[in-house]
């Protein structure tokens, strides 16, 4: 006995009831594979619950709630035997029940998990006073307290913005759009810098407030970036002031976003080959400086790809104006273009000036990040319903079929980190480790909703579920509030270093937010066929184009979707055009509330 408990260990196996017997059970694993997990008299079930709900024990309901069909997770000991492996389930989580098997796809779901969140990240930078940005901290503990580093990160406050707009546009609560507005003028008033010779913005990495003045950080202080001013960081410094410009119009936000992509015009764009590139020089704003080192002359996926979701699909979206749809066209041809590769299952991420590939810089070399593939294919089919190319739809599809069997945990689900994008031995094996991201996961739920929203495809729809089961089951932290950074390949979380904080550099709020925000407008517009409502909150001087509030909550087919109702300060608006939903906005000498509903169209 001693030698057999010397084999064994501990696993999670994810997979849909195919029979339930005494004391054991059958599942198809999500690559087809029949596994038996063998029930004890110690085994315990819950239920897949959202962030902030209780524990709902089912222990004593297995046998009803184990039958076919059903979508079950299920960790403890393996070990070793005759016929393979003997997995013994000490606790199972079950996704769903009766008429609810994802409860992810029940109205309001993604809503209340957002409006959680922003209210962990509220509570935990300003507590239940005022808020006040100057007591704003980039590292926050996974208990959600403040650590003692004094760096406020532009980045990170932008992301919180974002959020923070989200969750006002998904629930009316004024409370959080106070954070997004406030968030967004301490944006302007300290982490900007505006060349009046150039007419450009551009955004400091951060502010140290650890002294009596602030110290302007004006480079990156990030290992990968250090000196010089990333692309990727001027694009995030507008995610949250463009989700913010959305709602209210604030003109001044809207100055802020059009001379920062007029930085990205002046000097990243390649116009000669195409393109963003990835850093410039802080001083004289060349991307060809030899300070840059391995930045140097260089293009990736971020300086070019990372426009789209970031900030310009929503500055799109707010102004309908055509030169950010003719910027995002370019993006998109760019990736079409230079980013797939016929000798790997994996786009290039990296390359010089020319395009050719670069595998060889630093710590990327010849890998891929899974959830960047991912990132296209959700974000060529926001493109492609507004601007339609073959090329977008075909590489979307491609990835979308390709990626499953690459970057997904076939066994125990979930979606995998970094990978070699050359196989051996048949395999494309792990860079570093097997452990799972957060935000990865986002990438892959928002990707096959919206393929599966798209195309009806039932295969895209399966792994959106799957996806979703995933993340719900093991990401919320249902003890200290929000989102785990990291789990390891069986769901465990993994709280170690920079990976157990709850802010960081890589971590505020913004993918967290994204995936609540549009995996709800998914779902309820495109996959369930359900409306939506939404909330506005424009001010007497907000600077929309014509006077037009534009409320799409996304680039969406054409046809399927269409603005059903509208109430301006509670009292039903007649003045807004359906298939363009848009709201043609009345004269106010101060703010207004404008509540939208958005209905799908019946589908022939």
């Amino acid at each position: 006995m001693a030698a057999d408990l010397a084999f064994s260990f501990s696993d999670s196996t994810a997979g849909y009831i195919t029979d339930h017997r005494a004391g054991t059970f059958r599942v198809k694993t999500l690559d087809d594979r029949e596994v038996t997990v063998h029930l004890t008299e110690t085994t315990t079930a819950q239920l897949l619950r959202n962030l902030g709900e209780p524990y709902q024990d089912v222990t004593g309901r297995l046998a009803e709630l184990l039958t076919p069909g059903t979508l079950v997770f299920s960790y403890g000991p393996v070990y070793p035997d005759e016929d393979g492996l003997y997995f013994q389930a000490d606790r199972l989580v079950v996704v769903g029940e009766g008429d609810t098997p994802h409860p992810y796809e029940e109205p309001g779901w993604w809503t209340t998990q957002l409006s959680r969140l922003a209210a962990f990240y509220r509570r935990s930078q300003f507590g239940t006073g005022p808020v006040d940005f100057a007591q704003y901290r980039t590292r926050i503990h996974g208990s959600g307290h403040k650590t003692d580093q004094h760096v406020q990160e532009t980045d990170t406050i932008s992301r919180m913005v974002y959020g923070m707009a989200s969750a006002y546009m998904l629930t009316g609560n004024e409370d959080f759009l106070e954070v997004a507005e406030r968030g967004s003028h301490y944006l302007h008033d300290h982490m900007r810098f505006r060349d009046e010779a150039e007419q450009v913005v551009y955004w400091y990495h951060g502010i140290d407030v650890s002294g009596t003045r602030e110290r302007k950080l004006f480079a990156s202080e990030f290992g990968d970036d250090y000196r010089a001013i990333p692309a990727y960081e001027q694009i995030y410094a507008l995610v949250g002031l463009t989700q913010t410009y959305r709602v209210t119009g604030d003109p001044v936000v809207k100055q802020d976003i059009e001379d920062t992509v007029r930085l990205f015009q002046k000097f990243f764009h390649d116009p000669r080959l195409g393109g963003y590139y990835s850093h410039i020089d802080p001083v004289t704003l060349s991307p060809h400086h030899d300070s840059l080192g391995p930045n140097h002359s260089r293009k990736n996926w971020n300086s070019v790809g990372d426009h789209a979701p970031a900030y310009l699909i929503n500055l799109y979206l707010a102004t309908g104006e055509d030169r950010y749809l003719r910027m995002l066209e370019h993006t998109f041809d760019m990736i079409v273009t230079y980013m797939p590769d016929r000798e790997s299952p994996f786009v290039n991420e990296r390359f010089y000036a020319d395009w050719t590939p670069d595998h060889s810089w630093g710590w990327q070399q010849n890998r891929a990040v899974v959830g960047h593939n991912l990132k296209i294919a959700w974000n060529l089919m926001r493109m492609n319903a507004a601007r339609p190319k073959r090329e977008y739809a075909e590489l979307a599809r491609h990835i979308a079929r390709t990626m499953p069997r690459y970057g997904r945990d076939p066994q125990r689900g979930g979606w995998y980190d970094l990978l070699q994008r050359e196989a051996e031995n048949g395999r494309h094996a792990f860079v570093w480790h097997d452990r799972k991201t957060w935000w990865q996961q986002e990438q892959a739920i928002l990707a096959y909703l919206i393929l599966a929203g798209h195309t009806g495809d039932d295969t895209f729809l399966r792994h959106a579920h799957e996806a979703s089961a995933f993340y719900n089951a093991f990401f919320l932290d249902h003890d200290e509030g929000a989102v785990h950074f990291t789990v390891l390949a069986q769901g465990l979380p993994f709280l170690m270093g920079d990976e157990r904080l709850k802010g960081s550099h890589a971590m505020a709020m913004y993918h967290k937010a994204e995936l609540c925000y549009l995996a709800e407008v998914y779902t309820r517009l495109l996959v369930r066929g359900e409306p939506v409502t939404l909330w506005f909150r424009p001010g007497a001087d907000a600077d929309f184009p014509q006077r037009l509030l534009r409320v799409a909550p996304d680039i969406l087919p054409p046809g399927r979707v269409v603005l059903d109702q509208v109430r301006v300060d509670g009292a039903y608006w007649d003045d807004y055009d359906a298939e363009a939903m848009a709201v043609r906005l009345p004269e106010s000498a101060g703010r207004l509330t404008v509540q939208v509903r958005l209905r799908p169209v019946e589908r022939r």
